[in-house]
């Protein structure tokens, strides 16, 4: 299912907040525990292995998208703008429970891509990563060419997703799967 050692990025630090320390986050959650809850969280400067942090406080700002945390050890302004667009990361072993029906986007990786055409299903590749540091979209590795393409992760494009028959059915419109990374 999901590899233990693999880390699940949840949110990116995008400024500071004050001057005590505190930086704004952009969530990549849907758990937003993840910000308000004191505890372990793990850091990463673009490819550099994560570090840990201990995050102290976080509350998500009123009518916005957007937490603002309290990290141990930055106590100033100058100490947050350090860690601007750094990754807040969390372990994939530590993720929630989910409900029947719900899934954890690592569990999207190596799922066989379909798409229906003529009333059957055909096999055009498989998802080999995720993009989601500005929206969700899946890396689809084509069969005919190797070439990869990135489709968005919506409802629209992609209407079904089955983790139980390692599968999701995809609708791209016109032109996508053309579009190569």
């Amino acid at each position: 299912m999901i590899n233990q050692n693999k880390w699940l990025v949840v949110g990116l630090i995008t400024s500071c907040h004050g001057i005590n320390g505190q930086v704004k986050i952009k969530s990549l959650s849907d758990f937003e525990e993840r910000f308000l809850k004191p505890g372990i969280r793990w850091l990463q400067k673009e490819n550099e292995a994560p570090s840990e942090i201990e995050l102290t406080s976080g509350f998500k700002q009123p009518g916005k998208e957007t937490y603002v945390i309290k990290i141990q050890g930055i106590n100033t302004r100058n100490d947050a703008e350090q860690i601007k667009k750094y990754k807040i990361l969390v372990k994939s072993d530590e993720l929630p429970e989910l409900k029947k029906e719900e899934f954890h986007l690592l569990e999207l990786i190596n799922l066989q891509v379909k798409t229906l055409e003529n009333d059957k299903l055909k096999i055009i590749g498989k998802v080999v990563n995720l993009e989601n540091e500005k929206n969700n979209l899946l890396v689809i590795e084509l069969s005919k060419n190797q070439k990869k393409v990135l489709i968005p992760f919506v409802k629209e494009i992609v209407p079904l997703i089955d983790i139980k028959n390692n599968f999701l059915i995809i609708n791209p419109p016109k032109g996508l799967l053309e579009l190569q990374i």
